[in-house]
């Protein structure tokens, strides 16, 4: 019902075969390629052009919240022996291995080799490390020091002895031999599809905003696991080219926008388009968030293994709570926002923790309010629908009354 309140993307059929064919080809149409398990922080670029098939437990894990069906398998992995604290990525991951009679499309295919970088959190090494016991596999860990203040030369190298070590890595694993044209040329897609991306993401600046978050969730799936590839840049285009005809008609995502909003932290997959329809009730749209956007780094021209290097060690998440306030400072004032909601989320440490820090400096800085949902972002076990609901009536209603003062004053 809630979905209705939103003006459906006529490129939403395009996404859904776009998807389709990927899982698809991963588990019938490899033809020979081996098949990597990765994570969504990894140097995919370097898979692609060795003609290594990618697949992403963490976007697996979103679809299985999206559809409803996270819970069971969090629950098949907590049987295990899993704590129930552990991220419900991970749990529904590896829960469809134990059960893939009640796992999304019977599972994941199983892999060949695995390969991580603990550039977005440190449970992907152990979560990798269990994957790789279970099913006794070739493991790569890619490592990325924490940037507490700057990215440095000595940084850069050590994770480019790291790419080379990967490549090697790969090599010997898989038989295949890395062709620099071909990695420049994976490289060039990537960022084409990083521009597109960033410039649809712009477009919500636009008032009314042509998207809503749940529109930007759901359509960054390809940014992550098509990254690099032909498909993915088609499809961009199209989105953006739908996107600035909205613009340009004055077509809002919502039917009458009052507010404008940000979004922190990943979204609750499992109440997506329900959890923001709150909002909708309100007038309020959320036009930028401070996750989708961690895909819309380019890798910087040049020799291509100091590009990645750059390019992965310093996403958002890699870097300190000062340069997180800073962004999102930013995107506040950029996207001429009045308010922010933060999901104070449990299975994401990393994003989460310091977030009271960051909302009290945001607003300190940009005298915009916050609000901090606690949730989960595919156990929907952690979610409190009313107790939810009255803290964003009371967020609204603080909201609605300082708009209205500044108008007043100004």
């Amino acid at each position: 019902m809630a979905r209705k309140r939103y003006k459906k993307l006529r490129t939403a059929v395009e996404l859904q075969r776009l998807m389709q064919a990927h899982y698809t080809s991963a588990r019938y149409l490899r033809l020979g390629r081996p098949l990597a398990w990765v994570t969504s922080g990894a140097p995919v670029e370097i898979l692609r052009a060795m003609g290594i098939f990618a697949v992403y437990p963490e976007n697996y894990g979103a679809l299985c919240g999206a559809r409803k069906q996270a819970v069971p398998l969090c629950q098949a992995a907590e049987a295990r022996g899993y704590s129930p604290d552990l991220c419900s990525y991970a749990r529904s991951h590896l829960g469809s291995m134990f059960d893939s009679q009640s796992a999304p499309m019977g599972g994941l295919p199983k892999p060949d080799l695995l390969i991580c970088c603990n550039n977005i959190c440190g449970t992907v090494v152990k979560w990798y490390e269990a994957v790789a016991q279970h099913y006794d596999l070739p493991l790569f860990v890619l490592d990325a020091p924490f940037i507490h203040n700057g990215f440095s030369p000595q940084m850069q190298v050590y994770v480019k002895a790291q790419l080379a070590e990967m490549i090697d890595f790969l090599e010997t694993t898989t038989g295949r031999r890395l062709k620099l044209k071909r990695l420049e040329q994976v490289i060039h897609l990537a960022n084409q599809a990083v521009e597109l991306w960033g410039e649809i993401r712009a477009l919500c600046k636009a008032r009314p905003s042509p998207l809503n978050v749940p529109d930007l969730f759901v359509n960054m799936a390809p940014i992550v696991v098509l990254r690099g590839e032909r498909g993915a840049v088609r499809f961009y285009r199209h989105l953006k080219a739908e996107v600035e005809e909205r613009v340009r008609n004055g077509v809002g995502a919502i039917p009458e926008e009052r507010y404008r909003l940000l979004w922190d932290n990943i979204a609750i997959w499992h109440h997506l388009y329900r959890f923001y329809s709150y909002f909708v009730d309100y007038g309020a749209c959320f036009v930028v968030d401070t996750y989708t956007g961690g895909w819309s780094q380019a890798v910087p021209l040049g020799e291509p293994l100091e590009g990645l290097a750059t390019a992965y060690a310093t996403v958002f998440l890699n870097q300190s709570l000062e340069y997180r306030v800073d962004m999102t400072a930013g995107l506040v004032s950029e996207y001429n926002v009045d308010g922010f909601v933060m999901h104070n989320n449990r299975s994401c440490k990393p994003y989460s923790l310091g977030q009271y820090v960051i909302k009290r400096a945001v607003t300190e800085r940009t005298g915009v309010p916050g609000l901090i949902i606690e949730s989960d972002m595919c156990d929907a076990r952690s979610f409190a629908r009313e107790a939810v609901r009255t803290r964003i009536q009371a967020f609204m209603e603080t909201l609605a009354a300082g708009c209205q003062d500044r108008i007043s004053w100004e």
